[in-house]
């Protein structure tokens, strides 16, 4: 139980801590519906940003009875407000990636221990016991910079797999393959995740391949390089280094879980989040299996922010709850968030 109350109600704080343990839970399609409106609720009443954003939309949140009628916060509020529920002592802060001319997004986090537990629950679904794999990171513009939600998940993942030292790079490319070369001798499982840029770097020095190796790409090119669509990437790394396993990973700053790549090359979400699909031109307009649209994300480990975040990500869900990634659209695309301006 998270005993700071961090000035809620007794009544909501009591509601809050019973929350915090069903998150995690492997929910079906009913117990997910019922828990995510039960946490709408809780963050209208208590999240001031939230509540603000759903009075200007004029919703009553009383009358919201299915999660399609939530409007979901646009993620740019990260960036222009303090997305919290509640208000008190944080026990960690991340910021986003950005440069020096951009404002960059920030997340406010009370309770560590939840995102702890949503990465280690997210990996071993996706990826199986964490004490099995090394751990790499090659995460340049992350690791040069404070407070990046991506290298606390890297770390939490290296002390959780027993590892005895934090295997982070910048751009020491050749010692890092000195590294595989000995991981590959021993047949390890390595898990390695990089920058887009680091990781095309790091291919024209020819590391090894083998079965158990696993990359995953994540982070755009930063301004290094011109981006590239997803598979365009993986062929490229490819060309050098034909590694079988080059996955991805979709989170954010603004999250609190991960999705992962499946061997479709389509992302999964684990049981306490979710993904829909909204009309680019409407955003309170979702949309069907296999239409493509804005992505809007049901993050239920986002219990102390917001768990209901529009992105500017373009995507597609299908049938079987798995997505696509498919870009980005502008800010100005985005209906309604001219509101923003009023919050």
């Amino acid at each position: 139980m998270y005993e700071d109350t961090h000035n809620l109600s007794v009544s909501d704080s009591a509601l809050r801590n019973a929350l915090r343990d069903q998150i995690f839970h492997d929910h079906n399609e009913s117990e997910f519906q019922s828990l995510a409106l039960e946490v709408f609720r809780f963050q209208a009443r208590n999240n001031k940003v939230f509540n603000e954003w759903l009075n200007a939309l004029l919703c009553n949140y009383s009358q919201i009875e299915k999660l399609h009628q939530i409007p979901f916060l646009p993620v740019q509020f990260f960036k222009s407000h303090k997305v919290r529920t509640g208000v008190g002592p944080n026990a960690k802060i991340f910021n986003s990636s950005g440069t020096t001319s951009q404002v960059t997004s920030t997340h406010y986090i009370y309770d560590e221990e939840v995102y702890v537990e949503s990465i280690l629950r997210g990996f071993k679904r996706a990826y199986g016991h964490v004490s099995d794999y090394t751990i790499i990171g090659l995460l340049p513009s992350y690791l040069e910079r404070d407070n990046s939600s991506l290298v606390y998940m890297v770390r939490e993942l290296m002390k959780a797999s027993g590892q005895n030292e934090q295997l982070f790079y910048l751009n020491d490319y050749e010692n890092l393959v000195e590294l595989l070369q000995g991981l590959q001798s021993e047949n390890r499982k390595v898990w390695l995740i990089g920058v887009s840029f680091a990781l095309l770097d790091l291919s024209n020095y020819k590391p090894p391949v083998w079965d158990n190796l696993i990359i995953i790409e994540t982070g755009g090119m930063k301004g290094k390089r011109k981006e590239i669509i997803r598979e365009e990437l993986h062929e490229l790394i490819r060309s050098n280094w034909p590694v079988q396993r080059i996955e991805s990973e979709y989170g954010m700053t603004e999250l609190l879980s991960q999705a992962w790549m499946n061997s479709n090359q389509r992302f999964v979400c684990p049981p306490w989040m979710r993904v829909d699909i909204r009309d680019a031109n409407d955003p309170f307009c979702q949309l069907g299996f296999g239409e493509a649209g804005g992505i809007q994300i049901i993050d239920l480990a986002n219990l102390d922010s917001c768990s209901f975040i529009s992105t500017s990500d373009l995507g597609k869900k299908h049938s079987d709850g798995s997505f696509e990634v498919l870009g980005r659209f502008d800010n100005s695309d985005i209906r309604g968030c001219n509101l923003l301006a009023e919050i």
